[in-house]
């Protein structure tokens, strides 16, 4: 932290090999570097941008070895991969088989905290990361703590725990692969906020994917804080190594029992974190407070106010920090009404457990859904959401995956179906989804795939679809 002293291990002439070049290896090969580590890159690529970043770090005396990621440098040490390296990767297989460790770069920056380094308020789960850690991080700063949301987003981790800056706390957003290569983290408390097939090409299997999520729990020392509607996630927690009187503490949308928090006549309340959970309950916050009150965001209001008040903030800031978040753009974003119609902007729904979240909370809808399906099926979540459309408009890749499961589960719910995957569909879309809607409903493009086979990613899908939309409004003003 700061200018303290970092990690007892003695980097000086230490050889290390980073894995990968890009947003987590370059600043990991420059610290180690600095250090005084001997730092050597290894990538798979060998195109103009790596090998426009090679020069640069070669300039600082770190050498780097393109198009050849597979094989260990001889003296390495240590490995620090970049997340995204799958477990499989020959490199690692050389590495176990010399003995060498391999950390991720949430693990470096963990063994390189100094003392009194600020505790880490942790969050991961397949779906509505970002959203929590951004507002958890609302939240302790209505109590006067200096905080980032770091890991996964905002400022990274190493510049937090290396730079000038102090702070109390952080708010770390964990995803599955950066869990996967962080075997000494030991978080203040965590949170699982969901478990859902994703990944699984990345991890293996599903139980491997949900170990990886599991490990945020490991060492906590006040709260293993699950979701009572996901029995996944209460069985991490009961897997997990923790610390003597460390609690598992719940979140619900409906009313709380003992040790949790949920929803009671719209207000938010703690059971959890009071004197008596037996027969008190604190009043934090009302639905109304979160921005926007769908369901599946109060559960993420929830699971931020109970990391919150696990350590120690006061109810008032629960709710000022609710009320001053504003969440990032393409996630449940409204962008206009035209018509009488609301037009939902959720582009970041990429898998079919954040659709449903997303459908969950209107009814009628329009649906705008397609793209790259990666490997997921549709037939439960077309089942779920079947009577709440009023129509659905498909694009995309493989759309006619999500076709087929209307078929069988929604035959009577009109489909149109763009056969084009250049970017001009999307203004297409919305015009058949203008034409299906009536006043009163919403369309809602919630697309559950990936947007790389016609976007370059998610936010571009959720601009075009946004730049659509304020045409169709301009047309009917």
């Amino acid at each position: 932290m700061g200018s303290q002293e970092v990690s007892n291990v003695d980097w000086q002439g230490k050889h290390v090999t980073v894995a990968g070049l890009g947003v987590s290896g370059i600043p990991a090969a420059r610290v180690l570097h600095g250090l005084g580590a001997v730092v050597t890159v290894v990538n798979d690529g060998d195109d103009e941008r790596s090998r426009g970043q090679a020069a640069e770090l070669e300039a600082q005396g770190i050498t780097v070895r393109l198009g050849d990621g597979a094989t260990l440098p001889k003296s390495t040490e240590l490995i620090v991969t970049a997340p995204g390296w799958k477990p499989d990767k020959p490199l690692f297989a050389a590495a176990a088989e010399a003995g060498v460790p391999v950390w991720g770069d949430v693990e470096l920056a963990w063994r390189l905290r100094g003392p009194g380094a600020a505790p880490w308020l942790a969050v991961t789960g397949t779906n509505g990361k970002t959203t929590t850690v951004r507002m958890l991080a609302s939240i302790l700063e209505a109590a006067g703590l200096r905080t980032a949301a770091v890991g996964n987003i905002g400022v990274s981790l190493l510049d937090a725990v290396l730079g000038e800056e102090t702070y109390d706390v952080l708010a770390v957003e964990l995803s599955s692969y950066q869990l996967h290569w962080s075997p000494s983290l030991r978080a203040h408390s965590a949170a699982v906020l969901n478990l859902a097939p994703d990944h699984l090409d990345w991890h293996g299997s599903m139980e491997a994917y949900a170990a990886d999520k599991g490990r945020i729990y490991e060492g906590n020392t006040v709260a293993c804080v699950y979701n009572v509607a996901d029995p996944a996630t209460e069985d991490l927690v009961r897997e997990a190594d923790v610390e003597e009187g460390c609690r598992a503490i719940g979140f619900t949308l409906g009313t709380p029992g003992p040790s949790q928090l949920g929803v009671v006549d719209g207000i938010l309340v703690d059971r959890a974190f009071v004197t008596n959970r037996q027969k008190q309950a604190q009043e934090l916050a009302e639905v109304a407070d979160v921005n926007p009150p769908a369901p599946h965001n109060i559960a993420n209001a929830l699971a931020a106010a109970a990391l919150a008040r696990a350590f120690g903030v006061e109810p008032a800031a629960v709710r000022d920090g609710l009320r001053a978040f504003r969440p990032d753009p393409h996630r449940i974003e409204h962008v206009a009404d035209v018509a009488g119609v609301a037009y939902i902007d959720d582009s970041k729904a990429t898998n079919t457990h954040a659709a449903e979240a997303s459908l969950a909370a209107y009814d009628p809808i329009v649906w705008i859904a397609g793209g790259l399906a990666k490997g997921a099926t549709f037939d439960e979540l077309v089942t779920g959401c079947a009577g709440r459309l009023r129509g659905v408009v498909l694009m995309g890749a493989d759309r006619a995956l999500i076709r087929e499961a209307l078929a069988r589960h929604a035959p009577e719910v009109p489909v149109t179906d763009l056969d084009r995957t250049d970017t001009g569909a999307m203004s297409e879309a919305v015009r058949e989804a203008a034409r299906l809607a009536r006043p009163g409903d919403t369309v809602l493009m919630a697309p559950a795939c990936a947007s790389m086979d016609m976007f370059v990613n998610y936010n571009k899908r959720g601009e075009a679809f946004a730049d659509a939309v304020r045409t169709l409004a301009a047309e009917n003003a």
